[in-house]
């Protein structure tokens, strides 16, 4: 088992690789967990990690977990400002970083918290008070080190998600009920089997990459791809190029990658065989139908079950299953609920909640409980709240139909925006849709549409009604050159209602890949007056 592949890393660069084995990862998180030990850092202590999709990420974050510190990673693309504030909510008393400069601009707000940085990189600004380097320390370090011996409920990590007021909430996770549910999903999910090469496409910043690329497939014992590049360079072929060349046999990757993908057509894909291929699957959002189709019929030739996946941050892991239809994991047991809170049977749609827990779900918003409770339990109590809509078909399958605040009230009727978006995208002129609500004084609410078009206007309004009927019909349809997106690709549409209200208000932007589209937003507004 030693001597079998755990990560096969591969650069932005072509031909920028690295092959690691059991062995050597194991090597390399004891000496991490050394000098951690070395500076003090001691059981239940928090630690920021601030990394690139590098080996190093994976074994200071395991290093955390062996010797009983809580890990806090935060996204490498997020600004200084955004770093700072998730230290000094978990209260991290050391930082692991790769990119010095932005954090040496964080650590001038926040000293009296963080008493070392750990900087894993060369050729940039130091400063000698704070900075150590990461090889130095390596180097001296011992590559054994006895695990710490955790409880069941310990905290293993925090994750900082979106809260609906813009100020991020602190996830917080606990050993044996992360890992036990994550090796489980990742293992019946995907079928994992001794000789599959796996690759999830995400961040470790995010969720997913904490689940399927570092903890779930660890536990199976798989052999993963670890990507730091960019799905498009150096040419549009890159991902396929890769599954070929480590020959990937489970791909998981987000409905946002296959749409970027998919206008370039199937002719980079079919550059490369992908013939290693048995299983794709997607995670992040709901999928639209042209990107399943594009996906099964192009990227897996009708060979590849597609296996789209519904979870958060906050329930950690695959909780119900579905290549376009649900059922929901071992465990988990979900409902459909209306307004009023009244479970809903039968064919019907509604807010999806959960009806008990089940061992990978968040134990509480660090340092706020009293927030945890509002969040996920004030609206509909004795459920856990998703804030995610659901549609039960007459067959019984769940369709997750995007977020409860992208759910509309449009004359006593629960639309979802998502499917209205999707009705837009089909028009060959749209390349990319956002739907919000806004109000309307005889409707209650009503559509809002922000529409980003290939070339010239169309009548879209009528192809929403012919798709979806005249209670969908949008009642503003707003030209957008751009849409406002986090770095991970997945549109703010908290940011489009503020817009379409025209407040400007907007709350914590910093993960927004582009500010500069949200004034452009602002003056196309439609006259909602």
């Amino acid at each position: 088992m030693g001597d079998k592949v755990a990560f096969f890393w591969e650069g932005n660069e072509p031909g920028d690789e690295l092959k690691v084995t059991y062995r050597e990862l194991l090597k390399q998180v004891c000496k991490m967990a050394n000098v951690l030990k070395s500076l003090g850092v001691k059981k239940g202590d928090r630690i920021s990690i601030y990394m690139p999709m590098v080996v190093e990420l994976v074994v200071a974050m395991l290093a955390c977990a062996r010797i009983g510190a809580v890990h806090s990673i935060v996204f490498a693309g997020f600004s200084a400002e955004s770093l700072c504030e998730r230290i000094l909510d978990s209260q991290c008393s050391l930082l692991i970083t790769c990119l010095s400069l932005f954090p040496s601009l964080s650590l001038s707000l926040c000293l009296w918290c963080v008493y070392a940085c750990v900087v894993c990189s060369v050729q940039v600004p130091w400063n000698p008070e704070v900075d150590l380097c990461w090889h130095t320390l390596m180097e001296e370090a011992s590559d054994e080190c006895e695990p710490e011996w955790c409880q069941s409920e310990d905290p293993l990590f925090i994750l900082y998600t979106s809260g609906s007021t813009g100020k991020p909430k602190g996830v917080l996770h606990t050993v044996s009920g992360y890992m036990l549910y994550t090796a489980s999903t990742f293992k019946y999910v995907f079928d994992h089997q001794p000789d599959d090469v796996y690759w999830c496409t995400a961040d470790i910043g995010w969720i997913t990459g904490h689940s399927y690329i570092t903890y779930g497939p660890l536990a199976n014992g798989a052999t993963s791809v670890l990507f730091e590049g960019l799905p498009t360079y150096p040419d549009v072929s890159r991902m396929w190029e890769i599954v070929d060349k480590y020959q990937v046999t489970k791909f998981y990757t987000a409905p946002t990658a296959i749409r970027l993908l998919m206008k370039y057509g199937s002719g980079p894909v079919q550059k490369f065989t992908r013939r290693s291929l048995k299983v794709l699957g997607t995670v992040g959002e709901p999928i639209n139908p042209e990107a399943w189709l594009w996906y099964y019929n192009v990227v897996g030739e009708k060979r590849c079950p597609v296996v789209d996946t519904f979870w958060q941050t906050e329930t950690v892991s695959d909780v119900e299953v579905y290549s376009l239809w649900a059922f929901p994991f071992f465990g988990v047991v979900p409902a459909i609920l209306n307004e009023s809170g009244e479970e809903l049977e039968g064919p019907n749609e509604g807010y999806l909640v959960f009806k008990q827990p089940w061992p990978g779900v968040m134990r509480t918003v660090y340092g706020n409980h009293e927030r945890f409770e509002t969040t996920y339990f004030k609206k509909f109590p004795g459920y856990y709240v998703t804030g995610d809509g659901c549609r039960r078909d007459k067959d019984g399958y769940l369709w997750i139909t995007g977020r409860i605040d992208d759910m509309l009230n449009v004359s006593g009727h629960l639309l979802s925006t998502a499917e209205v978006e999707s009705a837009l995208v089909e028009h060959e002129a749209v390349a990319e849709a956002a739907v919000v609500s806004h109000p309307h004084p005889v409707k209650g609410e009503s559509l809002y549409c922000f529409i980003t078009l290939k070339d010239g206007s169309h009548l879209l309004v009528f192809t929403v009604r012919e798709k979806i009927g005249a209670i969908a019909t949008p009642d503003y349809m707003q030209n957008a050159p751009g849409l406002p997106k986090t770095r991970s690709g997945k549109i703010m549409r908290r940011v489009l209602r503020k817009i379409a209200r025209n407040e400007r208000d907007l709350g914590d932007v910093s993960t927004l890949a582009d500010c500069t589209v949200i004034e452009q937003l602002f003056q196309n507004r439609c006259n909602t007056a």
